[in-house]
């Protein structure tokens, strides 16, 4: 009833909510994208999609349909891999950043062990900045990860505005440098935090440093100062910072997926692809976290 490449259309669009950016991660037209989800709206009789010049949100209806979306094209790969008679094989090395350990990334990961027995999957977790080092060495094969300001390569699966985050007790002194609670170089999130402090003439100082997600979340809930995080994953216990603290926008950060540009096997090649297809399709489900964190 549904076709799987409208499907596929209306998820870029659902996970971007932007038409631009949904054409520009599936290779087609703008006018490509309009028509595939027009055709999905007909055949569903209900609006999926509220837009206009400025924004494009999903509809109750188009809500519902994020989860048959997925069903539907789930079903409909496995049963091609079935009748075709292929089956991946091989060893992925695949790499993401520790933001995603909060998310439902590892239910993404589990339904493609559960899809792909045969493929020898090997996850690295780091910081962004290190997972671009290690693609670019070719040690990964496929890497989910920040995207640095001014890079436009990779595949976007989600773009999310960065806040300060701290404990709701928390009160930064305006006289004082700013606690700064960092992942160590080439961290991201910390390069930004640095250059948008510096750009403003604010003093900061580092109240501490970890390479562990937890680590830096401890600090923060015992109110050692402030750190750069996703807007859409606050962590249980920390809050973002009030205007009245006068620190300066973050701005947007993009996550994508990076393809490795080494000689790899064809079975590794195929693996990542059906990898990056798996999360494209359930992008969405990176915007939230398991129930019960």
């Amino acid at each position: 009833m549904y076709d799987p490449g409208q499907l596929r259309t209306f998820l870029a669009v659902a996970q971007t909510l932007s038409f631009t950016q949904a054409a520009r991660r599936l290779g087609v037209r703008q006018s490509t994208v309009s028509q595939h989800v027009r055709r999905l709206e007909d055949a569903t009789g209900r609006p999926l999609f509220t837009r206009d010049t400025h924004s494009v949100e999903l509809t109750e209806d188009g809500e519902a349909m994020l989860g048959f979306a997925r069903t539907i094209l789930a079903a409909h790969d496995r049963a091609a891999v079935f009748f075709t008679g292929t089956r991946l094989r091989g060893r992925l090395r695949f790499g993401a950043s520790e933001d995603f350990v909060l998310t439902r990334l590892p239910e993404i990961l589990e339904s493609f062990r559960r899809d792909h027995p045969e493929v020898d999957l090997e996850l690295t977790v780091e910081l962004s900045g290190t997972l671009h080092e290690q693609l670019a060495d070719d040690r990964l094969d496929l890497v989910l990860a920040k995207r640095r300001t001014g890079d436009t390569h990779g595949q976007l699966v989600w773009q999310s505005t960065l806040a300060w985050i701290g404990a709701p007790h928390l009160r930064l002194d305006p006289d004082r440098p700013v606690p700064l609670i960092v992942f160590p170089p080439p961290g991201i999130t910390r390069a930004r935090a640095l250059e948008v402090l510096e750009a403003h003439g604010r003093r900061w100082r580092v109240a501490c440093t970890s390479a562990s997600l937890s680590g830096l979340i401890a600090a923060a809930r015992a109110g050692l100062g402030v750190m750069a995080h996703t807007r859409g994953l606050i962590p249980p216990g920390l809050v973002p910072v009030p205007a009245k603290a006068g620190l300066p926008e973050l701005g947007e950060v993009d996550f994508v997926l990076l393809h490795g540009q080494g000689r790899r096997h064809a079975a590794a090649q195929e693996a990542a692809d059906a990898l990056a297809a798996a999360i494209l399709a359930g992008g969405d489900r990176l915007h939230r976290q398991p129930t019960g964190n």
